[in-house]
């Protein structure tokens, strides 16, 4: 992997990229709280098949950075899926294959959902990763509600200086429940865990669970595009969900519903003991996924 940077109108995106510069680009982005070696046991495989694969910083996240002290520290969804688009085009990639989880799975969605001509198709771990901010606030079950209690806790003034003062335990302690079966170093995690130093993630995540629960303002640039999101819209481009059958936080069978959003090209696979840092646990199954989206695109 070869560390580069690229600019966009409002950050600075680092990134990795390994395979050959003329290969089919397949863009693989992370999520929460997570950075770009959740791909590292995919990224090789992949390149060797062929790809090129590029795997991007998420703002807030290791060395990417914010080009202005005026730009909002956003992490709602028109935020995220701007910025893969704007990513795209500073390395004048007219199409790719995308694919994320989370974070990077609810940019991918938007991607694939508002500009299709530059989504090839769509690996989306998780299943449809669009949030539904119309209905934020109306209650889950009490078991969904209890797994959520990061989010709650983020909309807190104690939650922030919690997430201040000990973000890598907090990190770390979702990790564990959200993918009981995973059994990682502690090396592992701290190799992770130094891209949550990065000075604006706390503002960048604190921002993110209070606006999908109606609690923030977005960046008043991005109303547009979220405005668009906002609808849900459908997925027509080819694509492949993939879903942890220990998922933590997403129990599976909260995508076993998602067929609705997605065109008539679409796809679920239920990976056995993964949780819901799939990438981590399973990315031989990320490769797969990329691969016969390949062959059907």
């Amino acid at each position: 992997m070869t560390h580069k940077t690229i600019r966009t109108q409002v950050l600075e995106i680092a990134y990795e990229e390994t395979g050959p510069a003329s290969g089919p680009p397949v863009v693989l982005l992370h999520g929460f709280p997570d950075d770009i070696h959740a791909y590292d046991g995919a990224a090789g495989p992949l390149a060797a098949r062929g790809f090129r694969v590029l795997v991007p910083y998420l703002r807030g996240y290791g060395p990417t950075r914010f080009l202005s002290a005026d730009t909002p520290r956003s992490g709602e969804q028109a935020a995220l899926g701007k910025d893969l688009l704007d990513f795209l085009d500073a390395l004048a990639i007219p199409r790719a294959i995308l694919g994320g989880y989370d974070w990077g799975g609810r940019a991918a969605c938007a991607v694939a959902a508002l500009w299709p001509e530059r989504c090839r198709a769509l690996m989306s771990i998780n299943g449809y990763n669009i949030q539904n901010i119309a209905e934020a606030l109306k209650p889950a079950s009490p078991e969904q509600e209890a797994r959520h209690w990061y989010q709650w806790y983020f909309n807190t003034a104690r939650g922030i200086a919690g997430l201040t003062a000990h973000r890598h335990g907090i990190c770390k302690l979702l990790w564990k429940m959200w993918s009981p079966n995973w059994i990682f170093s502690d090396a592992h995690y701290d190799r992770t865990a130094a891209s949550f130093e990065n000075p604006d993630f706390v503002d960048v995540v604190v921002q993110s669970y209070r606006h999908r629960h109606q609690n923030a303002p977005g960046d008043p640039a991005l109303a547009a595009i979220e405005a668009l999101i906002a609808v849900q819209p459908r997925i027509a481009v080819p694509a492949i969900v993939l879903h942890g059958e220990a998922d933590g936080v997403g129990p599976v069978a909260s995508s076993a519903g998602h067929t609705r959003h997605f065109g008539h090209s679409y796809e679920r696979r239920v990976i056995p003991v993964a949780g819901h840092f799939l990438p981590n646990e399973a990315p031989e199954a990320v490769v797969q996924a990329i691969a016969d989206l390949a062959e059907r695109s």
